[in-house]
């Protein structure tokens, strides 16, 4: 396996993603997130179930259901509860912005849970990008369609934080499990778990259903829950979990982009240098020479099939920490 060819799929996630920020701000504009979100999670996973032959595993270890319960509870579940009530605060431009905390976040759990390890240079490039998100968060201003962007931003962090612990999750089972199965898995998962929120007291249901935003949600199903999540789940299978995270430094631009041509949305002057800030730690972070890297710690060689049994040893930490669940099963 090249490095071009999970760098491509990464790169086209982030794409993807990046417009899903402007899709899922245009959807609430209309919409009640809780009803965005379950559409979007239903519709993937009845596409899902169209073509089940095509990623069933042939078996599914009972151990691995933990981890994989916990992977969909981090993301789609919480990560989209956190994001929905974001994008009614915020800019998606900001929320963008926020979610390059996404590989700093990453890169402290997989050094404890995957044994990876940056360099000195990685760990300043990342550092600068976080910083450049606090820069442009503390900078907006409250607007008629952002009306509190610091709380707003604070949702899309513990979004972030979510996010980490499902790219960590997804990163240990891959080396046993298609990343389409468990792309499926978290579609799976979410509708059950958004289905009965749609109940709640504080829910609208929709009374009609507007061409635009509904589009928007259809896109959101099809681009992103099984396009964009299933291209990234294969780039973690074939690189360390921090590196294949550091490319979602690349949404804030785009996000930041389509809102401006969408939405409308801008940046002021100090949000822009905030910008500049972010792609220099993005350029630092980054070590490109993937090729010959397979036996660098932490790392899943995905080569080795679905069925293959080796995991990176600092696995083994979380493996006795589930130990005693599967004793009592």
């Amino acid at each position: 396996m090249t490095f071009s060819l999970p760098f491509f799929a990464l790169s086209l996630a982030m794409l993807l993603w990046g417009s899903s920020f402007v899709a899922f701000k245009y959807a609430v504009m209309t919409f009640d997130p809780i009803v965005v979100v379950f559409a979007r999670m239903f519709v993937s996973a009845a596409l899902f179930l169209l073509v089940l032959p095509v990623w069933r595993p042939r078996s599914v270890k009972r151990g691995d259901i933990w981890f994989m319960v916990f992977m969909a509870l981090c993301e789609p579940c919480l990560y989209f509860v956190f994001e929905g009530q974001a994008l009614t605060l915020t800019t998606a431009s900001q929320a963008g912005m926020v979610a390059a905390t996404l590989p700093v976040l990453v890169a402290v759990c997989a050094g404890f849970l995957l044994g990876e390890r940056l360099s000195r240079r990685s760990w300043v490039g990342l550092l600068l990008a976080l910083a450049g998100v606090a820069w442009v968060s503390l900078t907006g201003t409250a607007t008629e369609v952002a009306p509190r962007p610091v709380l707003g931003n604070f949702l899309e962090l513990a979004a972030m934080l979510c996010a980490a612990g499902y790219t960590v999750s997804m990163k240990k089972l891959c080396a046993s499990y298609s990343p389409w199965f468990l792309t499926a898995v978290q579609s799976l998962v979410g509708t059950v778990f958004f289905l009965p929120l749609l109940f709640l007291p504080s829910t609208d249901l929709p009374q009609a259903f507007p061409a635009g935003p509904s589009m928007a949600v259809m896109y959101l199903a099809v681009g992103i829950s099984i396009g964009a999540y299933g291209l990234y789940n294969f780039g973690i299978s074939r690189l360390p979990a921090w590196q294949a995270s550091a490319f979602v430094n690349l949404i804030p631009v785009i996000s930041m982009l389509l809102g401006w041509a969408w939405l409308g949305e801008s940046l002021n002057a100090a949000q822009l240098a905030g910008v500049a800030v972010v792609f220099g730690g993005v350029v630092l972070s980054q070590e490109w020479g993937g090729e010959g890297k397979d036996d660098a710690p932490g790392r899943v060689v995905a080569d080795e099939g679905v069925d293959g049994e080796a995991l990176p040893q600092p696995l083994g930490v979380m493996e006795e920490a589930m130990a005693p669940v599967r004793r009592r099963k």
